[in-house]
Order: structure tokens, then sequence, then C-alpha cells
């Protein structure tokens, strides 16, 4: 595959493919940055920015509306599963078929070929969403040129197989640290086991029971996991630290504030020596009740979902713009080695997407 130029006159199922044959793990997107630019700079009714490896491109028709088109170009590192590979029953593989070169796929071709939209259009592709929050290219446009990203109702083309998902969950990760005293194995008495101190964090964990409010009318389900568990000196030693890793995914009706202190009050009893906030990044609420949302829900159908998984709706909700999650992967493979996306999705979000745009 010739990764010198994207082809934006293919199908967005063929387009896909060469996306995914450029390797674009977070923190390696300029390659990738640089032919998106590339060839939205060749389109004429498009204006072009760019901040470091997030790109902005603009229609400027004057019309009372402004959509924008969101994704990101970064994947998960490479599993052995680049290059792409489309199988007889139109199944496309490899890394980020899914999340979310896929949907990517849809805004450049949305790009090339709507023309004269019936809204005024804004196409964000922006770097590092799947590491930590404050690498996000989406955050660091939002910090330098807010008024790129002005506009009156977003689309995250995230994977949710066709159907507009709202909303999203909040992603809390804390560290919480137990403390003990060091000692010969062999005189285990003579100190105290860091890592036996973290068994009622664990037995928490294990009883905990999900709490599913419903919120705008679609029902979310929240989840406290231990994700990393780290302690020990020797084989020898008896530990005198233990951290365990504890990732809260919680509903959009919770603050931060609340979701922090949820997890605080949760532990209390725990002898936790230290608490410590890793990573937190809120919720949106759905907003399908939006007219600008509902009159998209209505053009493109189906019964709306929550979105479980932390999505960047979060941060166009916290600009003012209210936003919904809509995109042909199914996130269900998102990560995963056997990552894959049907083709004919791909092909019937774009065709919706334009139909939407020019009806």
């Amino acid at each position: 595959m010739d990764r010198s130029a994207l082809d934006l006159t293919q199908d967005a199922a063929r387009l896909t493919a060469q996306l995914v044959d450029f390797p674009s793990p977070s923190g390696s997107e300029k390659e990738l940055a640089d032919a998106v630019e590339s060839a939205l700079r060749a389109l004429p009714h498009l204006t072009v920015d760019r901040h470091g490896n997030n790109v902005v491109a603009r229609t400027n028709l004057g019309r009372a509306e402004r959509i924008i088109l969101a994704g990101h170009i970064d994947t998960v590192p490479i599993a052995d599963n680049v290059p792409s590979r489309l199988d007889d029953d139109g199944i496309l593989w490899g890394c980020g078929t899914t999340d979310m070169k896929s949907g990517v796929a849809v805004q450049l071709r949305i790009a090339q070929t709507v023309t004269e939209p019936n809204r005024d259009l804004t196409f964000v592709f922006y770097d590092n969403e799947e590491v930590a929050a404050h690498l996000n290219g989406l955050g660091h446009v939002a910090d330098a040129h807010p008024d790129w990203l002005e506009g009156d109702f977003a689309i995250l083309l995230e994977g949710t197989e066709g159907l507009v998902e709202g909303g999203c969950q909040g992603t809390l990760r804390v560290i919480l640290k137990t403390k003990g005293e060091r000692a010969h194995s062999a005189r285990a008495w003579m100190g105290h086991n860091a890592i036996h101190a973290a068994a009622p964090i664990l037995a928490k964990l294990a009883a905990y029971a999900p709490r599913r409010p419903v919120v705008d009318g679609l029902e979310f389900h929240e989840g406290l996991n231990a994700v990393r568990i780290e302690g020990g000196v020797a084989t020898n030693v008896i530990p005198d630290a233990c951290a365990v890793t504890v990732n809260f995914r919680y509903a959009p009706d919770r603050t931060m504030a609340e979701a922090e202190q949820f997890v605080r009050d949760f532990f209390a009893d725990c002898a936790i020596e230290e608490f410590v906030v890793d990573d937190h990044t809120g919720g949106a609420r759905p907003g399908l009740t939006h007219p600008a949302a509902a009159a998209f829900l209505a053009a493109v159908g189906g019964e709306p979902r929550p979105k479980f998984g932390w999505t960047d709706v979060s941060r166009f909700s916290a600009l003012g713009v209210p936003a919904v999650n809509y995109g042909p992967g199914n996130p269900i493979y998102a990560h995963k080695v056997d990552e894959r996306v049907d083709t004919a999705i791909v092909l019937e979000t774009e065709k919706r997407l334009a139909a939407w745009l020019t009806s």
C-alpha cells in the first residue's frame, strides 16, 4: 500500500484499509496527520488549520448551523495486526479498524463528497486519545484555539456499530497505597506485610454492586475494578509497600467531585496510607433532547443506546457543544488483537451521514 498520499475518491471501506496501513499508535501520528492535512488542503471548499498533529478543516458557507465531525487518528499499540486484511465476507481486519479509523474514513469521505452541505461543517482529526487525558489532542486544540471548535452540535465517529450512542461515562483512576514494614520472610512476625494489608481493598471490590442509573432515558452501568496491583521487594522479604490501581467508570449523572468522593467513601475503612488521583475525566449526559441531536437521531434512525466507555463527547459537552457518538465500528472489538469492522456498516454510515447533510 502506498502511504505517501490518501485517496479520498475511494469509498469509505477502502479508505479505512488505507488508513489502517498508516500505523499510528499514540505518540506516532505525525505521518498520518501529514497525509490527512495534505488530502484536505487539496479540497478547495475547505479551510485547513493544524496544531501539532491535530488537523481542523472547515466550510464557511454562512449556514445557520455548524456541525462538528470529530475523530482521533491514533490507535492502541499494534499487535501484529497491520497491514489490514479484507476477507470474503466483507470484514476488514486490522489495528484501528473499529477504534476508530473507519470513523475517520467516513469523516474524510464527507469532506471530499459533501461540498455544499446544508449546514456548515467542521472536521476535527486529533491525536493521543488512547492515552492519558493531559495528552489528548482535542484538549490541546480546545486550549490553544477554542474558536476552531465552535459549533451547534458535534458527532464523534467512535465505534457504535452504526447506532447513536448518547453521552459517555466518566473515568476516574486512583492508586490506593498501603504501608507495611520490611522483615525477613523467615521471621515474618518481625514485620508487617503491605500486600496483605491490601486485602480489604480487594474484598470491597469483589463485593461491589454496580449502580445502573437511568440518565435522560438511557440506562448506564457503572464499574469499579482493580486494574493493577504492585508490591514486593524480593522473594524472601516481607513487603513494606503495595499499590492497587482502581478504575471507576461512572454514569454522567455524577459530577467529577461526586465520583471522587464516592470512591474515597467506599474505601474509607480500608486503612489506606495514601489515596492518589492518577487520572480523571468527567462524563457527559446524553443530551438527545437537544433539537440538533433529535433531528440527527430522527434522520439516521435506530434506537439510541448509552455509551458505556469514555469518549470525547465529554470534552464537547464541557465546551457547551451537545454531542453524540455515531460511527461504524463495533466497540466490542476495540483494542483487541482480532479488531475488525464490517465494511457494509462503514458504507451505510457514510451514506446516512451524507444524506442528513444534503437533504
